[in-house]
Order: C-alpha cells, then structure tokens, then sequence
C-alpha cells in the first residue's frame, strides 16, 4: 500500500516539474533579457570601452540585437494573449502600442545619450512608414493573395487609418523642410507645441473611434450571400479554413503563447519583457552609430535597424494574420503601426526635444518626399474598396525595394 501511495504521489508531482518547466522554457527571452541586462550594466561597461575590433563590434552588436528580438518577440507573445482575452479591437491596438513603445523608449534612451543624434528619429519614422506600408503590407497581400486569390477587409476601417496617416505624415516629415522660420529642416518651438499637441489629440480621437462609436469598422467583414462568385473548391477550402480557425480560436493555443497565465499576469510579464528592450537600447545605439561610422555606411541605415527591431514580431503576426484569412486582423497591424509611429512618436520627441533643448530634424529630403507621397497615393488605391490580390502586394514590394536601393545609392 504505501508503494502504491508513493507512486501516485509521484505521479501528481510530475506534471507541478512539467508545468514549472513550461512556464521557465515560455519565459527564456524574459531570463535572457535580464541576463543580458546585468551583464551590460556590470562588466559590460568595459566591452564597450574599446571599439578597436570590428569583430568584437560585430559579436557585440549581434548579441544585443538577438536578445532584444527575443524580448521583442515576448512582449508581443503576451499582447497577443491579451488580445485574445479582450477581444477585437482592443487586441490588436494592445499589440500595437506595445510594439511603438519599444520605438518611443529606444528613441527616448538614443536623444536623452551623451550623444544624440538629431536624425536618427526622423530616419526611424520614415523607416517605419516604409517597411509598414511597403514591406510589410506588400508581403502580407503577395502571402494572401497566393493562398487565397483575393482577401477581404473592412474598407472604413482601413480607410480611417488613411485619413489621419496621410495628413500627420505629410506635416510631420515634409512641412519641417520647406518652413522658413529656421533655418534647418525643424519647426520653431511655437510650431512644435501646437503640432505635438495637435498630433497627440487627433491620435486620441482615433483610439476613441476605434474603441467606442465605429468599433464594427475595424473587425473582419463577414462575405454576404451571393456578394462573390466562387467555385465549389473555394467555397470547400473556406469553410474548412474557417472551421479550422473557429476550433483553433476555442482552444487554448500554448504553442503559440507559451504557458496561459491569467490576463493581470501576462500584463505584468508585457511590462517585464519590455523593460531589458528599453534598457538595452542605448549600448545597442552605441554600437550601431559607431559600426556605421567606422563602416562608410549610409546615416539612414540606423533608422533601418531599429525599424527592423521593433517591426519584426509584429510582421511576423500580420504574416500568420493573411496565410489564416484574416486580412482585416493584417491591416489593423500594418496601419496601426504606420499611424503609432506618428501619433505617439512625434509627440513625444517634440517634447523631449523642447524640455530638453535637444536638436531635432524631422524634415525629409526630395527624393524621400516624393517616396512618401508615391507610397500614401498607391495605398490609397490598394484599400479603395475592392478585394485585394497578388498583383497589389507586389506594386507594394517594387516601392520597399526601391527605398531599400536609395538608402545606398541616393
């Protein structure tokens, strides 16, 4: 009798080991980060003394940027759970915001340094605006468009995000450069405050509209009856996609986000995981302006980096977002971050700029302007009511392409 007590005690105790195991194993980006962390607050300080090899530069900068993906990829893995917890659209603006924070906090630490950079914001915006609405939404429609033909969204949703991306794009990267009360490609101070003001009350409109009044216009639309003419093998393939999501969406997906915690546990673990990224992105500054520096390479290129940074767990959702028919989920992605960028980035480095008498350059170029205005036009026709395609995501990848070639050969 007490063997077979002691059996089943073990066997009770087994899956406590297990689920302790998952929870660590779910959690390893969090444990890398704060590693990383105190490594480079301790004896760190000394590895970034001496930049004099180009290899322990590049060793260097290749941890930093791992474990700050890793992170990256944390802190969306627990947005997404709160996603799935609150529901559409709050999900995907939890997601959003966690993910333009990373931007605003590695921005911040950058301007705040020793040695700001007064273009490095402005690069890293009009990096964001380009990989969102080029790259990312050129992917994301090419994906769907393969797998499914033509994808459905919400048109006043989508169009909505348009509405206030386009002017606030236009008067935060292109105004700067053509006012003549400075000198160089900023705003005086007077016009700063009004813009950031501005910026930030037209961005929270937006979030109230999306959340309250026009909820319904940000959720994926259901097809009417007779509203498309399909084949009867399309008409198979979706049903069973859809019955594949449906059953997917009742269970709970731990291979996706790791071990379930509770909604209040996954927004303490977001704000933990966010924080190595935010403390980590100054030495990780230090090295790229250096590298780049030392390299030859083009100013721009940085803004590059840190867009690739922050982007990439969110590309990634966007991604699985069109391979599962749900473009709308890929849109509100896309678009959200192209309007966060601007509606809380800008704000928030005018008035750092402006308590702290740092200098800032927010004007483009020409050739940057006239991408800008080529990129907002062609998205404009790409949500303009009908179904997406194939063809739409690759007119977005010429323009990525292009960006990507004159950043080395302006």
């Amino acid at each position: 009798m007490p063997k077979a007590a002691d059996t089943k005690d073990q066997d009770s105790a087994a899956p406590a080991r297990r689920s302790i195991l998952d929870v660590l194993r779910g959690e390893l980006g969090l444990i890398s980060g704060v590693i990383t962390t105190v490594l480079f607050f301790t004896v760190g300080k000394e590895w970034l003394a001496d930049f004099s090899s180009l290899t322990w530069l590049g060793l260097m900068f290749s941890w930093l940027f791992g474990v700050m993906i890793w992170c990256a990829f944390g802190v969306v893995r627990h947005a997404d759970a709160l996603a799935e917890i609150l529901g559409e659209p709050y999900g995907t603006l939890i997601l959003t915001i966690s993910v333009i924070s990373i931007e605003v906090t590695i921005l911040a630490t950058v301007m705040l340094g020793n040695t700001p950079n007064p273009t490095l914001p402005r690069e890293t915006m009009f990096a964001i605006l380009m990989i969102v609405l080029n790259g990312m939404v050129g992917t994301v429609l090419a994906v769907g468009g393969l797998r499914y033909v033509q994808q459905q969204y919400n048109l006043q949703g989508a169009l909505a995000y348009l509405a206030v991306i386009t002017p606030l794009a236009f008067i935060a990267l292109v105004l700067p450069t053509f006012t003549e009360s400075t000198s160089g490609p900023t705003l005086q101070t007077q016009q700063a405050i009004v813009f950031g003001t501005l910026t930030a009350l037209l961005y929270g409109a937006f979030l109230t509209i999306q959340t309250t009044r026009h909820r319904t216009f940000f959720l994926q639309p259901k097809l009417a009856g007779g509203s498309q003419v399909q084949s009867k093998t399309e008409e198979r393939r979706r049903a069973e996609t859809e019955g594949q999501a449906d059953s997917e969406a009742a269970m709970p997906d731990l291979h996706h986000h790791g071990p379930a915690y509770s909604g209040s546990v996954h927004a303490v673990l977001l704000l933990a995981t966010l924080l190595p990224v935010v403390l980590l992105s100054k030495p990780l500054a230090t090295l790229l302006d250096h590298g780049i520096e030392e390299l030859g390479l083009p100013n721009a290129l940085g803004g590059v980096v840190i867009a690739m940074l922050i982007l990439s767990p969110e590309w990634t959702a966007a991604l699985q977002s069109a391979m599962r028919d749900q473009l709308q989920r890929a849109v509100n992605l896309s678009l959200g971050s192209a309007l966060s960028t601007i509606g809380l980035t800008v704000p928030v480095m005018l008035a750092i700029s402006l308590f702290t008498g740092t200098p800032l350059n927010l004007g483009l170029n020409s050739v940057d302007i006239v991408l800008l205005s080529v990129t907002l036009f062609v998205c404009h026709i790409t949500f303009s009511g009908a179904p997406t395609n194939i063809l739409l995501g690759f007119v977005h990848l010429v323009l990525f392409g292009t960006y990507l070639l004159l950043i080395f050969k302006p």
